[in-house]
C-alpha cells in the first residue's frame, strides 16, 4: 500500500490532550510501576530528535518523501512525550527538561561519535542501507504501539488509556510509513535484505535500550511483556517482520524479551 504523504500532512498535529483529565491522576495516582514504565517512555519520546540527527546525516537526506514524513513525524513524537510529561508533572515527578538536560548531559560522547558512525555506515553501503533505517524504523514502532497498549492494559486507569490510545493512533501512521518503505526496499533488492538481516541481528535492541540504564529497560519490557499476554505481543510483532521481504526467520522481539525478562 502506498504512504499518501499528502494526507498524512493533513492529519499531522499535536496529540489532542484539551479534555484530558490530567488532575485525575492527583486524586488517583498510578501505581510506581506504571510511573516508571512513563518515564521511560517521556524520555524515549523526547530523544526522537536525536534518532533524526543521526538519520539526516546517511544518504536518506536525499530522499524527499522521507525527510518530508520525518519532518511530522518528529514534531509527533515530540508531543506525545510532552503529554506524557504531564502525567507525570501531575504526580509531583520532573519532567522535560528538568529530567533531559541530565540524560543528555552523561551522553556527551555517545552523540558525538553516533552521527559519525550513521554517515560512515551510509557512505560504505550506498542506498541499501536507508532499508536498514525504514526497517529498524519499523519495527521500533511497531514495539512501541505495542508498549503503549500493554501498559494501558496492566494500569487500569481511564484516563491513561485514553490519552495512550490517542498516542497509539498517531504511531499507527507512522507505522504505515516505516513499513511501507521498509517492504518496497527490500522488495527484490538481495543486498538490501542482506544488509538489514545483519544489522538487525547484531544491533537491534528495544526502542531506548541505547539511551535508558538496563535496570529500566528491564524494568518495561518485563512489567509490559513478561507474561504470556506480553509473549503472543512480541510473537506477534515478530510475525510482521517476517512477512518484510528477506527478514523471515528473525525472532528479534522474543529474543529481547527473553533476554531482559529473564
Amino acid at each position: 500500500m502506498t504512504f499518501d504523504l499528502d494526507n498524512y500532512e493533513s492529519l499531522v498535529g499535536r496529540v489532542a490532550i484539551d479534555d484530558i483529565d490530567f488532575d485525575s491522576f492527583r486524586h488517583s495516582p498510578l501505581r510506581p510501576e506504571v510511573l516508571r514504565c512513563l518515564r521511560y517512555m517521556h524520555d524515549v519520546e523526547h530523544h526522537t530528535v536525536c534518532y533524526l540527527r543521526d538519520l539526516l546525516v546517511t544518504s536518506v537526506h536525499k530522499d524527499p518523501e522521507i525527510t518530508g514524513f520525518l519532518t511530522f513525524w518528529n514534531f509527533e513524537e515530540y508531543w506525545h512525550g510532552d503529554a506524557i510529561g504531564r502525567v507525570l508533572g501531575a504526580h509531583g515527578e520532573p519532567r522535560g527538561p528538568e529530567r533531559l538536560g541530565p540524560m543528555r548531559a552523561a551522553r556527551r560522547i555517545k552523540d558525538r561519535v553516533g552521527p559519525m558512525l550513521h554517515a560512515l555506515g551510509s557512505s560504505i553501503a550506498g542506498p541499501s542501507f536507508t532499508a536498514v533505517h525504514m526497517t529498524w524504523g519499523a519495527l521500533n514502532e511497531w514495539t512501541t504501539q505495542a508498549g503503549y497498549a500493554r501498559l494501558g492494559q496492566r494500569a487500569g486507569h481511564p484516563v491513561l488509556s485514553e490519552l495512550l490510545r490517542r498516542i497509539m493512533r498517531q504511531e499507527g501512521r507512522h507505522i504505515d510509513f516505516y513499513a511501507g518503505q521498509a517492504a518496497a526496499r527490500l522488495d527484490g533488492d538481495r543486498r538490501a535484505q542482506r544488509l538489514t538481516r545483519f544489522a538487525l541481528t547484531r544491533f537491534w535492541n528495544p526502542v531506548g535500550a541505547d539511551v535508558m540504564p538496563e535496570p529500566e529497560v528491564g524494568h518495561l519490557i518485563r512489567y509490559l511483556f513478561g507474561d504470556n499476554d506480553g509473549s503472543e505481543v512480541a510473537a506477534r510483532i515478530d510475525r510482521r517482520v517476517d512477512r518484510l521481504p528477506g527478514l523471515a526467520g528473525l525472532g528479534l522481539v522474543e529474543r529481547a524479551r527473553l533476554r531482559y525478562a529473564a
